[in-house]
């Protein structure tokens, strides 16, 4: 544990609009709980924006900041927290300011969407980063540069980013660990009931959307068969015959486990891979199309209209400004085909 004379560590949460409330209170938390635990506080925070003043977060709740410009000093560490929206932040002189800070030996933070910032910024090239995975897709094809990986989170240096939600929890129980030992991170994993924790390389999804509990090995073979050839698709006998399966026991473990047949969430798959792309990038729907494996653009066009209710021309915002919640697309296991995505807050139809 820190000596009594060690200064408590300053920490900056850089909040954007929309922000997701889960994250920036799963990385605060344990922080306030260190400061318990300790003899003296070990960490002080702030809650700094672009302008100050009142942000709202995808829930409605709203977080009092001031503006990044009147911080008296650099901060020990500054957190990023963005969702909605943050693919899209372009602010030139909050960039300079964070290639500033990373001179300075500030250690940066981005959570969820905030790794966008960090890599329009300039600071991400040749690093290892993460990021949610249903936006993965889209990072990773909009920065060729940075070594993208599906992960809950990655300590590359001074530059951290992690993909949001829990994950937090076990970042900011790696970052304690980091600064104040094991047993002290230990202690707080105790106090907010969060165990085990997850190291930085664990994977963020377990079920994959699976409609029983556990997935078999041979599905989540298939799955990331799947994920690996999104733009030149594998067949279904291809993927069945790579995994030693026949393509009928293929397909009665997809429906058991995933509650649609493997072509099915095949081509969810894809579709949730040119929706990322549509939302978080510039690239025109010909080129989505041919990057989320389909050659036809009427049939891409036709089954995105199915899956989500909108054409690939309505979609190129997940939540337009006008809009009060976001629309989420359809799960992996949804099995009606004309299936429409629920509004956040809208009850399901009996």
């Amino acid at each position: 544990m820190a000596s009594s004379a060690a200064p408590a560590r300053d920490i900056a949460f850089f909040v954007l609009p929309r922000f997701n409330m889960l994250t920036l209170a799963a990385a605060l938390e344990p922080l306030r709980v260190a400061n318990y635990l300790a003899p003296e506080a070990l960490y002080t925070w702030r809650h700094v924006s672009v302008a100050g003043g009142p942000v709202s977060a995808s829930s409605g709740i709203t977080v009092e900041t001031i503006a990044y410009a009147s911080l008296d000093r650099a901060p020990d560490l500054l957190v990023i927290v963005a969702s909605w929206g943050g693919d899209h932040f372009n602010d030139p002189e909050v960039f300079a300011w964070l290639r500033r800070l990373e001179r300075q030996g500030v250690m940066l933070v981005g959570l969820e969407m905030a790794v966008h910032i960090l890599a329009r910024a300039g600071l991400m090239a040749g690093r290892i980063a993460t990021t949610h995975w249903s936006w993965m897709p889209a990072f990773a094809e909009r920065y060729p540069q940075v070594e993208a990986s599906e992960r809950l989170f990655a300590v590359d240096g001074k530059l951290v980013t992690c993909a949001g939600g829990t994950a937090t929890l076990d970042l900011l129980l790696d970052l304690i660990a980091r600064h104040h030992g094991i047993r002290l991170a230990a202690e707080v994993a105790d106090q907010v009931l969060h165990h085990p924790a997850r190291p930085g390389d664990a994977p963020q999804r377990q079920t994959l959307g699976a409609a029983t509990g556990e997935v078999p090995r041979e599905v989540k073979a298939a799955i990331a068969l799947m994920e690996s050839n999104i733009a030149e698709p594998l067949t279904m006998p291809v993927i069945a015959a790579r995994l030693g399966l026949t393509q009928r026991r293929l397909e009665r473990l997809f429906h058991r486990h995933m509650g649609t047949s493997a072509v099915r969430f095949s081509q969810r798959l894809r579709l949730q891979h040119a929706r990322a792309l549509l939302t978080s990038t510039t690239m025109s729907i010909r080129d989505v199309s041919a990057a989320s494996g389909f050659n036809s653009m009427t049939y891409f066009s036709s089954a995105f209209l199915a899956c989500f209710g909108k054409r690939p021309s309505d979609y190129r915002q997940a939540w337009p400004a006008g809009e009060v919640a976001p629309v989420w697309p359809v799960s992996f296991t949804g099995r009606t085909p004309g299936l429409k995505p629920r509004r956040a807050g809208e009850p399901r139809s009996r």
